[in-house]
């Protein structure tokens, strides 16, 4: 593939991060002829998501850097005229990482990940697996999934039900089923690493317990699956963590979507919802007197609270409306303009436990944050709530990581070229006019282009001596329990039950919680829990992300919290009594601690030396939603093309010319598709636009010719559209 690589093009684009990919499906969806490239063997960068095998080998590739693939004579291929710009082949983005397991790691023989395929089966020696990581590669799933469970529904982004007011709540109970379907797409390039189909599914299945039992069956099925989900939690082991591997997928950049933020309506305009699924997250924590509880978001939560007297409550809806309209009323806080948001929710007559309420858990801002900066946030997560569920945020299923092989995805569709694991050595610019003009690749060969996309980590150190980094902390932990039981995993705990009503046996949830800094120049830190429904991993496990800005090593950073909130797995550890588990903390059965810079934020002007024509990238940001980055993408853009649409929507299928016989199909997409269109597009196979439900009450997932007419309308904004789950539309100026 290397070797067939074209010699001239629009764009070539080295690094495959979220900006990166956007930015190549944008211009690939006008026509731009884009190479999109990258040295590692997987999609992503610091926004990529891995098994546990694929984690492990990252670990050990971070570690273990050397200066990347054999150097090749380039110098040859600059001519006199010339100069050259020599390009990084380390990245160092990525400091002070460290690994702790805290189960056991007796020697188990012919350990090796449950699916992985035969010549990727790697034997792991549990006493060395921490030094020396199981070799593995990502696992990128280029099929979707369709997953309904209860306590929140996952579909895409069109099917989501969207609510008239921002603080309305919404009540979601299905049966809990999963259908796997693999969607290849024409001209996609995946790492030649990563062909096998994934298994993790139908093994997450299995292990469910059944929710389709009879009546009198119910409460025994259930307490039977509770009781051996705990027994195997108690008997973890590193080799059991191992074998599940492909279970997991762990995001190096832990965010979620904003359901009104720039991504959401990116993915709906430009159709590249359709190649992923989402899910709502349930719970809003906080943590307040040296326990963790649950915060009302919305106005039936609010009322509903036990937490809030009934006065409290009067206050914090007043103090809600207002923040939904406050440009209107400036009077209200223009003195306060230059204070902290802190202080100013003091003046409001808001008790502590409101002010915290707000600070932490609504506006999720720090204390030295100003009052605009507060009012603003707390106004769009108000503006966000009630769209696609009880809370403002969406997580993609199976990771963060998802985000940008579904632009890559979509770039692809549309002719962008892509090749893994394949170096560029150079950039060669002209003397005269200080443009970029080629880029020279491991192989030596020479690639002429107009524009050129860096990745802040392919820069040399010459050309960002004067740049002045920020550093995020992050914390990834593997836990055998959640922060805040639901009600039913409390009742398993205590093996009792006080109601026979089903609808009380509450689903593990994905939660958020801000702990606030114990110190005035502390940060605070960000967690974010997942549990298995979202698909990140197995049964009887949590995935825990804490991520927070750095003022020392990530340990330092985030060890005061989670020996606050957690406590480290021990086989010997026993209770006296249920009541004694039922208070347990969570225990912690695997960590990994690092630092990661933060170039977000990072000006170009900074940068010396760079022709115009050189765009760089900067990475993930320590922010919870994703409006920075889609933000840089669009602005490089707009640089790239100016006057051109940005990711503009799917084209009208009346006005697809097929290349055929030089003459346009028959039905023109209408019907059934032929043998060769249903080869080419998948999407098209299901004439049926709205989700439906066979016989086993599955819900499955397709996208026709109407619903991309729909989409073609949706640049205009105007007439942007959501469809609903009962399959009519609501205008997205009328909700």
């Amino acid at each position: 593939m290397a070797d067939a690589l074209p010699e001239e093009l629009d764009v070539v684009i080295l690094g495959t991060g979220l900006q990166e990919a956007i930015i190549a499906a944008a211009c690939s969806r006008i026509g731009q002829r884009v190479l999109h490239v990258d040295r590692r063997n997987y999609y992503g960068g610091n926004w990529a998501s891995f098994s546990f095998s694929g984690l492990l080998s990252w670990i050990e590739e971070c570690r273990g850097q050397t200066s990347g693939n054999a150097e090749v004579s380039w110098k040859d291929k600059i001519l006199e005229e010339e100069d050259a710009i020599q390009l990084g082949q380390m990245d160092k983005s990525i400091e002070n990482l460290e690994v702790f397991c805290f189960v056991s790691t007796a020697a188990e023989e012919n350990v090796v990940e449950i699916g992985a395929l035969e010549n990727k089966q790697t034997n792991v020696d549990s006493n060395t697996a921490i030094e020396n990581a199981v070799l593995g590669s990502q696992d990128e799933k280029n099929q979707t999934c369709k997953v309904t469970s209860i306590g929140g529904a996952e579909s895409p982004l069109e099917s989501l039900e969207d609510q008239d007011s921002p603080l309305s709540t919404k009540e979601e109970v299905s049966s809990e089923k999963i259908q796997q379907q693999d969607k290849p797409c024409p001209g996609y390039v995946p790492s030649s690493t990563t062909t096998e189909k994934s298994l993790a599914t139908k093994e997450i299945t299995d292990n469910m317990p059944s929710v389709e039992v009879e009546a009198d069956n119910k409460d025994q099925t259930t307490d039977a699956s509770a009781q051996e989900v705990k027994k195997e939690a108690k008997k973890m082991t590193y080799s059991q963590i191992v074998k599940d591997g492909r279970k997991f997928n762990i995001d190096l950049t832990s965010k979620f979507l904003y359901s009104r933020g720039s991504l959401v309506d990116l993915l709906i305009k430009s159709n590249v919802s359709r190649y992923a699924e989402f899910k709502n997250i349930t719970r809003i924590l906080t943590f307040q007197g040296g326990k963790v509880e649950q915060v009302p978001c919305s106005r039936a939560d609010v009322f509903a609270s036990k937490q809030l007297t009934m006065v409290e409550k009067r206050m914090l809806m007043k103090f809600l409306t207002f923040c939904l309209e406050y440009e209107q009323h400036p009077d209200e806080y223009i003195d306060f303009k230059d204070s902290g948001f802190s202080d100013y929710l003091k003046t409001k007559k808001l008790t502590a436990n409101l002010q915290h309420f707000i600070l932490h858990s609504i506006a999720m801002v720090s204390e030295s944050a100003s009052t605009t900066e507060g009012l603003k946030a707390t106004q769009h997560f108000l503006q966000c709530l009630g769209r696609y569920g009880n809370t403002p945020f969406l997580f993609p299923l199976y990771g963060v990581g998802e985000i940008p092989q579904c632009f890559c995805r979509m770039s692809a569709v549309f002719g962008g070229t892509y090749c893994l694991r394949h170096s560029m050595q150079c950039l060669v610019v002209d003397r005269e006019t200080m443009r970029c003009k080629a880029v020279v690749d491991s192989n030596g060969h020479r690639i002429s282009c107009e524009h050129f996309i860096v990745n802040h980590n392919y820069l040399p150190e010459k050309h960002t001596k004067n740049v002045q980094y920020r550093y995020i902390s992050r914390g990834v932990l593997i836990t055998n329990s959640s922060v805040l039981k639901s009600n039913s995993e409390q009742r398993n705990t205590c093996r009792t039950r006080t109601s026979r009503n089903p609808n009380n046996w509450d689903k593990p949830q994905i939660s958020i919680l801000t702990v606030p800094a114990v110190e005035k120049d502390q940060p605070f830190v960000r967690i974010i829990e997942l549990c298995p429904s979202s698909n990140t991993c197995p049964q009887g496990t949590y995935l825990v992300h804490l991520t927070c800005l750095s003022n020392g090593t990530a340990k330092e950073d985030l060890e005061p919290v989670v020996s606050t909130l957690f406590t480290q797995y021990s086989e010997n550890k026993e209770t006296a009594c249920h009541e004694c588990e039922m208070e347990e903390k969570p225990r912690v059965l695997w960590a990994l601690y690092f630092n990661v810079r933060d170039t977000s934020a990072v000006d170009r002007s900074t940068y010396e030396g760079l022709p115009s024509n050189v765009f760089v990238c900067g990475g993930p940001d320590d922010a919870l939603g994703f409006e920075q980055s889609v933000t840089q993408a669009e602005n490089i853009f707009h640089q790239l093309c100016p006057g051109e649409e940005f990711c503009p929507a799917a084209p009208n299928p009346e006005d697809i010319i097929y290349d055929s016989d030089g003459a346009q199909q028959a039905n023109a997409g209408f019907g059934a598709p032929t043998e060769s269109e249903a080869a080419e597009v998948k999407e098209n196979t299901n004439p049926e636009s709205d989700p439906t439900e066979d016989g086993n009450n599955e819900v499955v997932k397709s996208l026709d010719i109407n619903e991309m007419d729909r989409e073609s309308a949706m640049s205009n904004p105007a007439t942007q559209t959501l469809k609903c789950s009962n399959g009519s539309e609501m205008p997205k100026d009328a909700e």
